[in-house]
């Protein structure tokens, strides 16, 4: 799970993203329109500073190979989003450290772990090494899988890339391409409503401020105004019709609930939100046979 929203983290604080800020330059924030390759060349150099202060900061709650969708806690092995996954062979895109790739091997399946970062590839390759359980690893762009057509079974992504992509329906059309008629696409990103809210854990980030029809992408940027970190919003529509349009029939849409008794606080996500409204949309899809 890769999602940046971390400041207020309580395992190291609002300045959680400060190193990596200081090594790419950034001084301020913008909203601007991006386009996918200075999108690509910002969140390539982002995760890549910021890999190994997100795995100090989170690898304890995703495990080294434990499949976590949503920083509420909610687990594949209870979800069984994607069935019984043994011999399957599957896509993770976005997988980051690839935790997630780690247990569905470990329950059978041939998992493939993408990721636009080399840093945090790297510590893929760490967490393999601890645990004994090697998946393959590819440096790639959701936007365009090195895999063949038809080749998957299943694909799956938790809180990886999509929100940092320019084009949702590229990225579908690639996972269409290469999964088999009928084959699952399973993703979680942050839930669009909110976007309407700060990115705040705490009572600041219960008042609405920002359109919900806004799509002006969220940029950080450096002196010179180059982009340093890119988040694109969409809302449940625009995910909705980039699925119908790419080949994919929508199964099921879950708004994890925040369980009792969890206190963390990831970034924005915190028990008193989670109460109020959801944090996390997973899309629940599947490949539409002849739609390719």
């Amino acid at each position: 799970m890769t999602t940046a929203e971390d400041n207020g983290s309580e395992d190291t604080g609002a300045d959680r993203h400060a190193s990596a800020e200081h090594r790419l330059g950034t001084v301020g924030v913008a909203h601007r329109d991006v386009a996918a390759a200075e999108a690509t060349a910002a969140n390539l150099a982002w995760w890549d500073a910021d890999a190994d202060d997100y795995q100090a900061t989170h690898g304890g709650f995703l495990g080294d190979a434990d499949f976590v969708w949503c920083p509420e806690g909610l687990r594949e092995a209870d979800a069984r989003l994607l069935g019984e996954v043994r011999g399957l062979r599957v896509a993770e895109i976005g997988c980051g450290q690839a935790a997630c790739s780690r247990w569905l091997a470990a329950a059978g399946a041939h998992p493939v772990g993408l990721d636009l970062s080399a840093g945090m590839l790297r510590h893929a390759r760490a967490g393999a090494a601890r645990t004994g359980i090697a998946v393959p690893l590819v440096q790639a762009t959701a936007e365009r899988l090195p895999l063949a057509d038809g080749s998957m079974d299943a694909a799956c992504s938790a809180f990886g890339a999509l929100p940092f992509v320019a084009s949702l329906e590229t990225v579908f059309a690639e996972v269409h391409r290469v999964l088999r008629p009928r084959g699952l696409w399973v993703f979680a990103v942050t839930h669009p409503i909110r976007w309407i809210f700060p990115d705040d854990p705490g009572p600041a980030g219960l008042t609405a401020s920002q359109p919900y029809f806004d799509r002006t992408p969220y940029v950080e940027v450096d002196a010179d105004g180059n982009a340093t970190y890119v988040e694109y919003h969409r809302t449940l529509g625009d995910y909705v019709r980039a699925l119908t349009a790419t080949g994919f029939v929508l199964e099921d849409l879950l708004e994890p609930e925040w369980p009792a008794g969890h206190t963390r606080v990831w970034g924005q996500w915190s028990p008193l939100r989670g109460k109020l409204f959801p944090g996390t949309a997973i899309f629940r899809t599947r490949a539409r046979p002849g739609a390719r």
